[in-house]
C-alpha cells in the first residue's frame, strides 16, 4: 500500500441510471470499485464504460455484509478510502478537498455532510441538513461496526444504519456530496421496508448493548438518544412533530410535507415489524409447549398397560 492517494468504492445493486451520474464524479481517484450484488440491469456496462471496476458480491445472509467485505478483501493499494453509494455525486470541490486534506496528514478520518434530494426537489430542513457521516478515512485504521444479520430477515446486504468505528483522529470536511435519495415514492417503500425489518430485528440490541466508543462523539451522543427515543409511546407521531415542526420540515414546502409523513410511517413500519416478531415468537414458543404436552400413542398405550397390570 503506497501512502497518500484515494480508492472510492461503491456499493451497488440494479444502480444503472444512479451509476451514470455518480461515477463520471470519480474520475479524479486512484481506483473505483463497484461492488455489486449480481444486478441484471446493465450495471457491468456502465461501470465498464466509465474505467471503474467490477467486483461481484454475494451475501451469505448474516456477515459480512457489502461494505467490511469490501475493506477486507479488495485490492485496495491506496492509504486512503472513500465509501460513496451509487445516488451520491462527489461535486469537483469536494474532490479537490478531499485529496487536498488528505495529503496534508490531519486527520485519520473525514466526517462529510450531504445535500439530500428527495422526488428531486432539495430537502434542506427535517433533520437532514446535519447528516454527518464518516466516508473518508485511512483503510487500515477504519471499519464498519459488527452487526450480523439474521438469517431470513429481508434487511439487505449492505451496512445502512452501521458506523465505521475508526481508531484515530476525525475532522469534517467543508463540500458536501450530493445525495440524490429516492427520485419515486415506490424507490423510499421499498428501501425503508428493508430498513424497518432491520430496525425491528435490532431493537432490544439497541437498547441493551453498550454504544462502541469508535464511531465517534457525535454518533454516540444520537445512539444515547435513540435509546430514550426508542422507549417513547406513539413514535410515527413524535417522528412526524419533530421532522415537520422541530427542524422546520415545513419550511421545505410540499415535498417537505411528503418527507415527513413517510419518516412517520417508517416509523409505524418498524414498530409493525418489532409486533410481527413478537407474534412469531409467540406462536412458536405456543407451539413447543403444544407438542412437549401431547401424549404419543404409544406412551398413552404403556400407561394403560401399566394401570392394568
Amino acid at each position: 500500500m503506497r501512502p497518500g492517494g484515494v480508492t472510492v468504492i461503491v456499493p451497488a445493486k440494479d444502480e444503472a441510471e444512479n451509476l451514470r451520474r455518480c461515477l463520471p464524479s470519480l474520475a479524479w481517484a486512484e481506483a473505483v470499485f463497484v461492488v455489486d450484488s449480481r444486478s441484471d440491469d446493465g450495471t457491468d456496462r456502465v461501470v465498464a464504460d466509465h474505467g471503474a471496476t467490477l467486483v461481484p458480491f454475494d451475501f451469505n445472509g448474516t456477515y459480512p455484509k457489502k461494505k467490511n467485505w469490501a475493506l477486507d478483501n479488495l485490492p485496495i493499494r491506496t492509504e486512503w478510502v472513500l465509501i460513496v453509494d451509487a445516488d451520491e455525486v462527489v461535486v469537483p470541490a469536494l474532490a479537490g478537498e478531499i485529496l487536498r486534506r488528505t495529503a496534508a496528514d490531519e486527520a485519520d478520518g473525514f466526517l462529510i455532510n450531504m445535500n439530500y434530494h428527495f422526488l428531486g426537489r432539495r430537502i434542506a430542513h427535517c433533520g437532514y441538513n446535519g447528516a454527518w457521516n464518516l466516508r473518508l478515512f485511512r483503510h487500515r485504521l477504519g471499519r464498519y461496526e459488527r452487526v450480523p444479520a439474521t438469517p431470513g430477515v429481508e434487511a439487505g446486504d449492505n451496512e445502512v444504519h452501521e458506523h465505521v468505528e475508526l481508531a484515530g483522529r476525525v475532522r469534517r470536511l467543508v463540500h458536501r456530496l450530493d445525495h440524490h435519495a429516492y427520485p419515486t415514492i415506490a424507490a423510499w417503500v421499498e428501501k425503508h421496508g428493508r430498513y424497518a425489518a432491520w430496525e425491528a430485528e435490532n431493537f432490544d440490541r439497541f437498547l441493551r448493548d453498550p454504544i462502541p466508543g469508535g464511531i465517534g462523539r457525535g454518533k454516540r451522543f444520537k445512539r444515547r438518544l435513540k435509546k430514550v427515543y426508542l422507549r417513547l409511546p406513539c413514535r410515527p407521531l413524535v417522528r412526524f412533530v419533530y421532522a415537520y415542526l422541530i427542524r422546520l420540515g415545513f419550511l421545505d414546502g410540499r415535498p417537505g410535507l411528503v418527507f415527513c409523513i413517510l419518516l412517520a410511517y417508517y416509523e409505524f413500519l418498524c414498530g409493525a415489524n418489532r409486533y410481527a416478531g413478537r407474534l412469531r415468537v409467540a406462536d412458536a414458543e405456543g407451539m413447543g409447549a403444544g407438542q412437549a404436552g401431547r401424549i404419543e400413542p404409544a406412551t398413552a398405550t404403556g400407561s394403560r398397560r401399566a394401570v392394568s397390570s
